[in-house]
């Protein structure tokens, strides 16, 4: 959430910065006036607490009275706090200075273009014809057991799956991240403080409750992760970090599940869009002053891996109307598919600034003074997207599929071919 004190003191640049984003604006209006309530009932509260403390134990019907008003008050308070503790978590963060100002992913903004587009001289083929031929992919029988937007991985496809992982961890180990596998469940209050809620984020998320309890939505235990950041970041909730101590940086593995609630007829069939899927995912906790160096820095990772892969890449900046409630700036890496002709999102990093730290409780402690630290996140591997990018890349003539140089010695082949199975040579 936002400083309250920058709310009251700039309460135009925030509601411009909310209708940026395609929010309503009169959500920081309701929050100033409940602030206003808030502040003077807590004042009153003080000032009588602070009366009843001074009497003498002569002064009976004095302490009655003031119990009395108490009574009538606290309640106000309470409820005015609760409501305004809502409504501020409505507010989302402001974009950065050097976002554009847009409706929606029209108006993101092409910044870079990485890699030569190979001329493919035979018909091409999809990921999932390709995933077919090769025995890689079924997704039919994925539907079978468990719905449309699943799929089974296969023999070559499961080795390039440790690949890109391996791959992953050796760079960024030897970047000085920390590795981690993380939770895939989260508490509900803990979900709710990464910032994703208040503006129907956690539709798209899987709620996991006890059937048998009377009201399972309000009492629900856990949501599935929808990527590892949402169990990562929550790490050092609660607590002050040392100055010194700064950055933190996590590379982090785990299943990632998503309802895709808001994306049904789009990306149907494959493995581009789907419930269940792998992720590694890089986490970073800096000093503020650091936060948009750390950022380049993660979109030069993210770039480093695509370049490994040599696989042609677009690099996107989104406009404000593309951002999500907690993100102040956000680049989507997105890879050439030829059977689509055109490139498609594969990895995204951003920056929260201080706005999940305010809500998480996570400082800093350097020369006597305590702040709130700034936390981003950055797709290393989406994995089922990547693969999906290898197969269209390296597709060859006669139905095979090269495998990237730099991920043969993972993989203990070069290429994929029909008939062979998981057969290494």
């Amino acid at each position: 959430m936002l400083d309250i004190q920058f709310i009251r003191d700039n309460p135009d640049k925030v509601k411009k910065a909310t209708k940026d984003k395609g929010l309503n604006p009169k959500v920081v209006e309701r929050v100033l006036e409940l602030d206003k309530q808030r502040r003077e009932l807590l004042s009153q509260v003080e000032e009588l607490r602070a009366k009843r403390n001074k009497l003498g134990k002569e002064d009976v019907d004095k302490g009655r009275e003031i119990k009395k008003k108490l009574k009538d008050i606290e309640p106000q308070l309470r409820k005015v706090e609760a409501d305004y503790e809502e409504m501020w978590g409505r507010i989302p963060n402001l974009p950065a200075k050097d976002v554009k100002t847009g409706k929606d992913e029209k108006d993101n903004e092409e910044i870079k273009k990485w890699g030569e587009i190979k001329k493919i001289d035979f018909q091409v083929k999809d990921h999932v014809e390709l995933g077919q031929k090769l025995d890689l992919i079924d997704v039919k029988r994925a539907a079978k057991v468990s719905g449309a937007r699943f799929g089974y991985l296969k023999n070559e496809a499961v080795f390039l799956e440790w690949a890109l992982i391996q791959l992953a961890l050796e760079v960024l180990v030897k970047e000085g991240f920390t590795p981690i596998i993380p939770p895939v469940l989260t508490r509900v209050s803990v979900f709710r403080k990464l910032g994703y809620s208040e503006h129907g984020g956690n539709e798209d998320y899987y709620l996991v409750y006890d059937p048998k309890k009377e009201n399972p939505e309000e009492e629900a235990n856990y949501y599935l992760v929808g990527t590892a950041e949402h169990s990562i970041v929550p790490y050092y909730m609660n607590e002050t970090l040392q100055g010194k101590e700064l950055p933190k940086r996590f590379v982090g593995f785990s299943t990632a599940f998503r309802r895709e609630a808001g994306s049904y007829g789009k990306d149907l069939g494959g493995i581009f869009r789907v419930h269940q899927f792998d992720k590694v995912e890089m986490v970073s906790i800096v000093k503020p002053e650091d936060g948009d160096k750390e950022h380049e820095y993660l979109l030069s990772l993210e770039e480093k891996f695509f370049q490994a892969l040599k696989i042609p890449y677009r690099v996107m900046k989104m406009c404000s109307g593309d951002l999500g409630a907690p993100t102040a700036k956000k680049y989507d890496i997105e890879a050439w598919m030829p059977s689509q002709k055109k490139y498609r999102e594969v990895t995204s990093t951003s920056t929260t600034t201080d706005y999940q730290a305010r809500r998480l409780n996570i400082k800093y402690k350097e020369k006597d003074k305590t702040k709130f630290v700034h936390i981003l996140n950055g797709t290393a591997f989406a994995i089922g997207r990547t693969i999906m990018a290898i197969m269209e890349n390296y597709q060859q003539k006669d139905g095979s599929v090269k495998i990237p140089e730099v991920l043969q010695k993972y993989v203990g082949k070069k290429v994929i071919a029909a008939g062979e199975g998981s057969k290494q040579v």
